[in-house]
């Protein structure tokens, strides 16, 4: 109420001398308005918890977090101290006029004893706010006993003026305008009430301000009016030292602008009625010439000025003393945590008074009153920001005791704040905005993780869940098809590549990494889950992967890889396919301590992974539930990769080297243990050719080159086929080198073992035995046999294919039906991609190419 009452009389006298009655009730309403919405936000967010020191600061932080509550703190801090400064000039200015040695003249006369000069005035305000860190540093009691006195000074001295727009008679004011070369007067004149006087006054008539010699604008008659009402936060930063700070700053502020209007409004009206144009223009000094007892309000805009000096200056304090003890800003604001025996932040109040005494060296009353307001106003964006994120969020635990906003208040706040900065100063405005932007970012990269609780988690959770919902799994279109990984990872430790190589893979899509901890709940205290967690999540932060953490508690690995695909993700967000290590003999390796994100960094890994299992300790997972994990997901229609040699990927050295030719990517996407089906166009082979161009549009594969291998008998028309598959890689916008892969050799071995060439079916009894004996090894209607010859002898022919690829991507055919025969099925497999290096094998069960625009 102190700040706002202090220029209410002066201000409103230039406001309707330039802008004429109709047009300053306007600007009244205009600035009400975005006073009083966000008078609404402060409100609300000071009934939903305790307040503790910081005011609008601590409202702000604690719903913004710190990155915001951090900047503004600074921008608040630093516009209560100006606005000190601003005061103590103001007042200094006051008491020159009054007191000082006139221009020219050696020795002053009557009460004009005050000498004028730059370091004199600096001397006057240095002594001025002397006097308010006296008083704030006795602490908050003293201060309130001070402005109450002061209130009633300054609500006495309003009666007066308002009695004497009643009890003066009409007098003629002379007036001494300040000119180039000299003085000149001119006449005023108080009319008393008169209806042609207030006709008269009823319009605009803007002029020349003749303290600056500039021609006056409603924008900047406005910025100058709008100034005197940036005092409704001066409540809510004593929260720290108010008793019950939710009851007593709702009231508080809102009583305070209540009155505050009012009496704008009525003077407005009283001086439009009772003094001529002239007197409001010329004049600013005109009330003490009408008031029935002149020295009262002169001691009243003192004593108001002084009590805003201190207002502003116990304010400061209080913010960067809760900017000091929440550790935005390290070391640098440690000494400002320091407080008396009662608890009054005197290490604030100093810092606060020495950089008020600074800013009195400028001496610059306009250019201060411009950042000032631009400052308060940027304050009441963000609060308002503040309380529309809160609402927009929908916690449950915001439920704020006054209820009298809505999110339709906070938009009207942040707009009308952003208006008004601008209309007042662009300059200012965009360097503020710039400053706190910079604020911003450093905090963001350089102070610690609070604990207050994130508004922006809160949001997106609102958003995400509403997204969610929308996202419809019955309008799934192949065109937007993409990768939802379901990567299960036995220890980290060994498979820290892999999780990397998979990142490269999802495409924007889901990433869920999956384990599956062997125990019975039933067994335990508690779910031994949950300690686990925060363990990986710190392997997703440190390895820098978009990924989502799945774990679960299950009697076997399979039962538990079922849960995961049964339960992973929500509505259009399900993993789609699964990735598993390969399962062979290999002593896993502790890639984690050897990986890039650790090694770069000096240090030990931190998380709480068990050590890997020595070579000589029993598997947890047999051979057979290994192959019956992979059947599970092909029956629950999930495409499946298994990853061979991963870990032994050095990406970094494959992709960055400068030697010729590039790194490659080898693609066979023919069924190399189905030898008489080699089809390139199977729902699995373009599965296998999506999923290796999408590896290759990853920002670190692009440098890499695709390779098709085309395998081909002699008499096949083998340029047939490879147009056949050039057109189908040119409808799918797939680039891709095709090499043709004579393999006459190789499916040689099969048929002299089976039943000869192709062409010579075998005799029906010796077939119904074979799929008798052997039932599905590759596909249920196989009635192949595959031996150990002929795998090794396709081994050795991709083996061959040179440059030597970072990868390779090879068909993966499905278990066999008859469970008996998933030992061979693996053993297969094995002998297929023994020593290739990083392998990945695919099989696919969805469409998922488009040649649809």
């Amino acid at each position: 109420l102190m700040s706002t009452v202090t220029s209410s009389p002066s201000s409103t006298g230039f406001v309707v001398g330039h802008a004429g009655l109709y047009q300053a009730l306007a600007m009244f309403a205009v600035a009400y308005f975005i006073i009083g919405m966000t008078v609404l936000s402060v409100c609300a967010i000071a009934t939903n918890g305790a307040l503790d020191a910081g005011g609008a600061y601590y409202m702000i932080s604690r719903a913004l977090g710190p990155e915001f509550g951090g900047s503004i703190g600074i921008m608040f801090f630093l516009a209560n101290v100006c606005g000190s400064a601003l005061y103590v000039l103001g007042l200094v200015e006051a008491l020159v006029d009054s007191f000082g040695i006139p221009p020219g003249q050696k020795a002053g006369t009557g009460v004009h004893v005050l000498p004028q000069s730059y370091w004199y005035e600096l001397l006057y305000g240095t002594v001025l706010l002397a006097l308010c860190l006296l008083v704030c540093l006795v602490g908050a009691s003293i201060y309130a006993k001070a402005t109450f006195l002061i209130f009633l000074i300054v609500a006495g001295v309003l009666g007066t003026i308002l009695v004497s727009f009643f009890a003066t008679r009409p007098i003629g004011v002379p007036i001494r305008l300040p000119h180039f070369n000299g003085s000149e007067t001119e006449n005023g004149s108080f009319t008393g009430f008169s209806l042609a006087t207030l006709r008269d006054n009823l319009g605009g008539g803007y002029g020349v301000d003749y303290t600056t010699g500039q021609m006056m604008s409603f924008s900047s008659v406005f910025a100058v009016m709008f100034n005197g009402c940036t005092g409704i936060m001066a409540g809510s930063n004593m929260s720290g030292d108010l008793k019950r700070p939710s009851y007593s700053i709702p009231r508080g502020t809102i009583s305070a602008v209540l009155f505050t209007y009012l009496v704008y409004n009525l003077l407005a009206f009283l001086m439009c009625a009772t003094c001529n144009r002239t007197l409001l223009q010329k004049d600013y000094g005109f009330l003490r010439d009408i008031s029935i007892f002149p020295p009262l309000v002169t001691v009243g805009i003192y004593a108001a000025t002084l009590s805003a000096a201190m207002s502003n200056l116990i304010g400061a304090s209080r913010i960067l003393y809760a900017l000091a003890r929440d550790d935005l800003f390290g070391r640098a604001l440690a000494l400002a945590k320091k407080t008396s025996a009662s608890g009054n932040p005197v290490m604030a109040v100093i810092l606060s008074w020495l950089v008020v005494q600074l800013v009195l060296f400028s001496g610059k009353l306009n250019t201060i009153a411009g950042v000032v307001t631009t400052f308060f106003l940027l304050v009441y964006a963000t609060v308002n920001l503040a309380c529309l994120a809160l609402e927009w969020a929908s916690a449950p635990n915001f439920r704020p005791t006054f209820r009298y906003f809505t999110w339709h208040t906070c938009l009207l706040g942040i707009a009308g704040c952003c208006v008004m900065m601008f209309l007042i100063s662009p300059v200012s405005a965009s360097a503020s905005l710039g400053f706190l932007l910079v604020l911003l970012l450093a905090l963001h990269y350089l102070s610690p993780s609070s604990t207050w609780g994130y508004i922006s988690q809160a949001l997106i959770f609102h958003q995400v869940r509403k997204y969610l919902l929308m996202l419809d799994v019955r309008k799934d279109h192949v065109k937007f098809w993409r990768p939802q990984m379901l990567l299960m990872v036995q220890n980290p430790r060994g498979s820290a590549r892999l999780i990397d190589f998979v990142n490269d893979l999802k495409k924007s899509g889901l990433y869920v990494l999956g384990h599956v901890e062997l125990q019975d709940l039933d067994m335990l205290p508690s779910d031994p889950l949950q300690s686990q967690q925060d363990s990986w999540l710190s392997l997703v932060d440190k390895l820098n992967v978009k990924a989502f953490v799945s774990l679960t508690l299950a009697p076997s690995v399979r039962h538990g890889v079922r849960q995961l695909l049964f339960t992973s993700g929500l509505g259009g967000m399900r993993p789609n396919t699964l990735v598993l290590g390969f399962y062979d003999d290999t002593a896993p390796q502790d890639g984690l301590a050897r990986h890039p994100a650790f090694t770069s960094t000096r240090e030990d890994v931190p998380l709480g992974f068990p050590p890997l299992r020595a070579p000589t300790t029993p598997k947890l997972l047999s051979a057979r539930e290994y192959v019956g994990i992979v059947a599970d997901a092909l029956k629950m229609l999930r495409n499946v990769l298994l990853a061979r040699q991963l870990e032994s990927l050095d990406k970094a050295w494959e992709l960055r080297r400068a030697a010729s030719p590039p790194p490659s990517i080898h693609v066979w996407p023919v069924n190399l243990l189905r030898p008489d089906s080699a089809r390139y166009a199977d729902t699995c082979s373009l599965f296998l050719l999506q999923m290796a161009c999408v590896l290759n549009m990853a920002r670190a594969w692009r440098r890499a080159r695709l390779r098709l291998f085309l395998c081909v008998e002699a008499g096949a028309m083998p340029h047939a086929h490879e147009e056949k598959l050039r057109q189908l890689l040119k409808d799918l916008r797939i680039q891709a080198q095709i090499q043709l892969v004579p393999w006459d050799t190789v499916t040689r071995l099969h048929w002299q073992t089976n039943r000869g060439p192709p062409g010579c079916p075998a005799p029906t009894g010796e077939l119904e035995q074979e799929e008798e004996e052997e039932g599905a090894v590759n596909f249920p209607a196989n009635a192949t046999q595959v031996s150990d010859e002929y795998i090794c002898a396709a081994n050795k022919l991709v083996l061959e294919q040179s440059p030597t690829p970072a990868v390779r991507f090879l068909y993966l055919p499905r278990p066999p039906a008859d469970t008996s025969l998933y030992p061979l099925y693996l053993h297969q497999l094995e002998l297929l991609t023994r020593g290739l290096g990083p392998t990945v094998l695919v099989h696919g069960v969805s469409a998922v190419t488009s040649t649809q625009l």
